[in-house]
């Protein structure tokens, strides 16, 4: 594997693959990253076992905007109920409505992951970020899905999203951070959260993804704007955009798989699936496989 090209400090390698390695990287992203697997450590370690170009942390962030396709997709009925109930509820006053609450706790719950984010932005976009070392995603998808285990087995899964609290929402903000580190996965760390808070798996991934709506907006509109000011040529915008368009599509397709999985069954397959990932991983690094 070689090097990602870097461009005043940001890892832009995806300017090095082809049209079809994008679109293949595209369907990729959409699907893992609403599937609580980890999209970065994907993006991070199949390019590296085929031999292509690391696409850089920012591709994967720019990436997620794909993802909201799916998400606003499929929730939209939740979304325009809550921002609509919101703006009732602010006409009227009614401060203690559970629309307007939901919405701002959405809010005050993704200041987390915004500090954080930038406070690491530099160590995230570096070329050679130890976070984005084969070892530490290894790592952090075995410690994910032992987590994930430990909810299935110690939690009650009882829970329905009008028994939502504040607090609730600011816990699964605050685990969201941990989706900063490739490996962990914003979808499987905040799912996890919510299932250690007792609510349904199906409850849980809503959870999840609504409150996931500005973290991975605001992430996606930040890396644009930082290709933008590198003066990212058209050739690049037209690989971004490709994997754009690939991962919209891809994503659709899995948020609505994923929900009904979570309605019918456990998340124990994505549980073995991530602990078999992370061996795989740092084996694969530990006999010099990937680097």
């Amino acid at each position: 594997m070689t090097d990602a090209a870097c461009v005043t400090g940001s890892a832009t390698g995806f300017v090095d693959l082809s049209f079809g390695q994008t679109a293949f990287l595209g369907i990729l992203q959409g699907i893992t990253e609403l599937v609580p697997v980890s999209s970065s450590a994907h993006m991070r370690v199949v390019p590296a076992f085929l031999g292509w170009p690391d696409p850089g942390a920012a591709f994967s962030a720019a990436m997620q905007m794909a993802a909201l396709v799916g998400v606003i997709s499929y929730f939209w009925k939740d979304i325009f109920g809550l921002l609509t109930g919101s703006v009732t509820a602010i006409r009227k006053r009614d401060f203690e409505a559970f629309s307007f609450q939901l919405v701002l706790w959405i809010i005050i719950a993704t200041i987390p992951i915004v500090l954080a984010g930038l406070a690491l932005s530099h160590s995230l976009n570096s070329c050679g970020s130890p976070l984005r070392s084969i070892w530490a995603v290894g790592i952090s998808c075995i410690v994910m899905g032992c987590l994930l285990a430990a909810t299935e087995v110690l939690a009650k899964h009882r829970r329905n999203m009008p028994s939502v609290r504040p607090l609730d929402l600011l816990l699964v903000g605050l685990a969201q951070v941990g989706a900063l580190i490739p490996g962990v996965s914003r979808s499987g760390s905040t799912i996890t959260a919510a299932l250690a808070l007792g609510f349904k798996r199906e409850e849980a991934a809503r959870i999840s993804f609504l409150l996931g709506l500005p973290a991975i907006l605001l992430a996606g509109l930040k890396e644009v704007w930082e290709l933008h000011k590198l003066s990212l040529d058209g050739h690049g915008w037209a690989i971004l955009a490709v994997g754009l368009i690939a991962g919209g599509i891809s994503s659709l397709i899995a948020i609505w798989g994923l929900m009904r999985f979570l309605e019918r069954f456990s998340t124990w397959p994505f549980v073995i699936y991530r602990i078999l990932l992370g061996i795989v991983l740092i084996g694969a690094a530990a006999m010099g496989i990937v680097t």
